[in-house]
């Protein structure tokens, strides 16, 4: 029988930790993070990141293994969990999976890397270009590079556009055909059987207990926590600034938020991501083996 990965996601605060840990535990379980902001060590309580108590019934991975000024990207992610996949399984373990991040969570079924490779001088050329000319002469000189259409590229969004007209450039392919590519390419994992477990709540119970969360955190600290972390240079990196709990309080520290619109900003940004992140496991996520309302 194909050994399995078992992937338990769900939206930010329906309790994917306690539920992973009790899982784990009953099939003799390692746990992958799959949680882009547990990677950066430091950003704890913002996070609702694993206690060391929690940590030390089950062994986790790819939790606290950057420094919080040091962007992380999917290349690197990709990397480390299939490390941690083959060395969990080395061990006579099961390996579960766990997060709500979704580019991520996709690298477990479905590619995610490009493999065309872009010179520095060439993204600084195309990244001129829209400094210049926006994204009307990103999509002019993309349709000069790609004459045979765009297929199913967002237009509308300038880093997609950005990133087409590179990939145009860099490998002297339209854009149909790079898309075709990269669509062929094998599924990430395909030695392994994968069983995945949606963690579900009703709407209103899971915005109040996102109030109720958020009140904790800033009670325990998220405001000195983020003090702490702007001294290790959290600014320098977009992809932890930009984290939720994190761009909010970093805000108020700069004085371009109020203390008392901390809560409700980071709680209403939090909404707005539980939106995103359910649509997008309906539209991006294949079918999950068992729903979990909890």
């Amino acid at each position: 029988m194909k050994q399995t990965l078992h992937i338990i996601t769900g939206p930010t605060a329906v309790g994917k930790t306690e539920y992973a840990l009790g899982y784990a535990e009953a099939h003799n379980a390692e746990i992958i993070s799959c949680d882009a902001s547990l990677i950066y060590r430091g950003m704890d309580i913002g996070t609702a990141k694993p206690s060391a108590a929690e940590r030390a019934r089950v062994p986790h991975h790819l939790i606290d293994i950057q420094p919080v000024d040091q962007p992380y990207d999917i290349v690197a992610y990709v990397r480390d969990a299939e490390a941690a996949v083959a060395g969990i399984f080395e061990r006579g373990k099961s390996v579960v999976v766990t997060g709500g991040s979704g580019f991520y969570l996709k690298s477990f079924f479905a590619p995610v890397i490009d493999t065309v490779e872009v010179s520095e001088d060439l993204k600084a050329a195309v990244a001129r270009l829209h400094a210049e000319e926006g994204l009307v002469g990103l999509l002019d000189e993309l349709r000069r590079c790609s004459p045979a259409g765009f297929g199913n590229l967002d237009t509308q969004n300038p880093r997609r556009v950005l990133r087409a007209l590179e990939r145009c450039k860099a490998s002297g392919k339209n854009l149909p055909t790079l898309q075709a590519e990269f669509a062929a390419r094998p599924e990430p994992y395909a030695a392994y059987a994968k069983h995945t477990i949606l963690l579900e709540r009703e709407k209103n119970a899971l915005a109040q207990r996102i109030a109720r969360r958020t009140e904790q955190m800033v009670r325990s600290g998220l405001v000195e926590e983020v003090e702490g972390l702007i001294q290790q240079g959290i600014r320098e990196n977009p992809s932890a600034a930009s984290a939720i709990g994190y761009r909010e309080t970093i805000a108020f520290l700069e004085g371009r938020l109020k203390r008392d619109e901390l809560i409700p900003e980071i709680v209403q940004n939090t909404l707005h991501l539980v939106k995103k992140q359910r649509t997008w496991f309906r539209t991006q996520l294949r079918a999950p083996d068992k729903r979990v309302f909890i």
